[in-house]
Order: C-alpha cells, then sequence, then structure tokens
C-alpha cells in the first residue's frame, strides 16, 4: 500500500474510534443534563419557582454565615388567601401565590434566599443593611399590596402581612430562631398592612409549626388594612 492510503486508512481508523467513543459521551452529558434539570426542579416549588423548604433552609444558613448582622429574615403570609380562592377560584388563588413568588424573588434580588414554605407562606433571608431596612421593608409591602390581574381579566386585590428578624435585634443567629422571632412579628401585625421588625422578646415568644401571636415589637411601616 502506498503512503497516501496507508495515511488514509490510518486517519479513517482514529476517525471512526472518536466517534464511536464519542457516541456513549453525548449519550451521557444528554442524560447528565436531563438529571442536573430534574435535581434543579426538585429543589424547586413548580408554582412560584421559589426554592422548596430544604433547598431554601441550606442557602439561608449559608447566607447567615457570611454576613452576621447584616442580614435579614423575612417571613411573609398572604391575607385573606382563602377569601380570594373561595371568591375568584382556585386558577385565581394559584396566580395570586405565583405573582407573590415573582414580587418576593425580585425585591429581594439573584443573592437571596426565597422560598415558599407551604401554602400561602414565604421566606427570604437577604443582606439588609439597618440603615436600609425601613425602606426596603417599606417597599416589599407596597409591592405585595399591588393588586393582580388574573388570566380571566379580572383584577384581585391583594395584601399580605410581613415579619422581620435581624441578628442585631433578636440576639440569635441561628435560623430557627430568626424565623420563629419573624413569625411572632408578623403574626403581631397581622392584617394591619405593616411590616413588623422583631425584638428581642419575640425570639423567646413559644411557638406551635411557627404560629403564635408575638410580643411587641417595632411597626416599620403602617397602612391602613
Amino acid at each position: 500500500m502506498s503512503p497516501l492510503p496507508r495515511v488514509q486508512a490510518q486517519i479513517g481508523q482514529r476517525t471512526l474510534l472518536l466517534t464511536t467513543a464519542a457516541l456513549p459521551l453525548t449519550g451521557w452529558t444528554i442524560h447528565a443534563l436531563a438529571l442536573h434539570r430534574r435535581l434543579s426542579a426538585t429543589k424547586r416549588d413548580p408554582l412560584t419557582g421559589l426554592l422548596r423548604r430544604d433547598s431554601y433552609t441550606a442557602q439561608a444558613r449559608r447566607l447567615l454565615a457570611r454576613h452576621g448582622d447584616d442580614v435579614a429574615v423575612v417571613m411573609v403570609d398572604a391575607d385573606h388567601f382563602k377569601q380570594i380562592n373561595e371568591g375568584f377560584g382556585h386558577a385565581a388563588g394559584d396566580a395570586v401565590l405565583a405573582a407573590f413568588g415573582a414580587r418576593l424573588a425580585i425585591w429581594a434580588g439573584p443573592r437571596a434566599a426565597v422560598g415558599r414554605l407551604g401554602g400561602d407562606e414565604f421566606a427570604v433571608v437577604l443582606e439588609l443593611p439597618a440603615a436600609r431596612r425601613a425602606h426596603r421593608l417599606e417597599q416589599l409591602v407596597r409591592m405585595l399590596h399591588t393588586p393582580i390581574t388574573v388570566d380571566d381579566g379580572c383584577t384581585v386585590d391583594v395584601a399580605a402581612s410581613v415579619g422581620a428578624a435581624t441578628p442585631d435585634a433578636t440576639g440569635t443567629r441561628d435560623l430557627t430562631g430568626l424565623q420563629r422571632a419573624a413569625d411572632a412579628a408578623l403574626y403581631e401585625g397581622k392584617h394591619s398592612g405593616r411590616a413588623v421588625l422583631a425584638t428581642a422578646e419575640h425570639a423567646t415568644v413559644p411557638s406551635i409549626n411557627g404560629r403564635r401571636a408575638g410580643r411587641p415589637g417595632t411597626a416599620l411601616w403602617g397602612r391602613a388594612a
């Protein structure tokens, strides 16, 4: 065999070997991408796109460890949600939850941990220096009180209660303790249209599934319900 056909044959064999080797790799890559998508989906609530409880908790604890006192835990609970479901239908209720999720994600930004804890309950952990807390929580309350237009064109009046807790105000860096304090502050201001910042007293309030009225806190922003 002349040198040229021999070289061509060698190139052909190498090409065949590379192509054959690439087939399983390509298949595995596709499988890995599909697996990654499925794993990502398990971390997020399908209705709102927010983190599920376990994924939210893991990310929230990382933020608490990283930012120290300049971090806030914010609990959000939709007001009168049962009436929305009964008056406008469950599709409208789902649209309200999805809108709340989108508004929380926009408000908190990409570096925050934003989760749907279940039902109409949400939680956010984000870096929030003391000088900006009042303004940012006021902004959040306004966003959550903006009416929502659902698929059939109806406009739904919405509202949410907001409680916030910070390590410097409560004396704890524990996520569970901060959530309990924020939840107690939330219930102190329930249906009032104001955000309440927890104090050290809120961190000592016993709770059942995170639900029991809080003790006096600091109202950051007020508005008629």
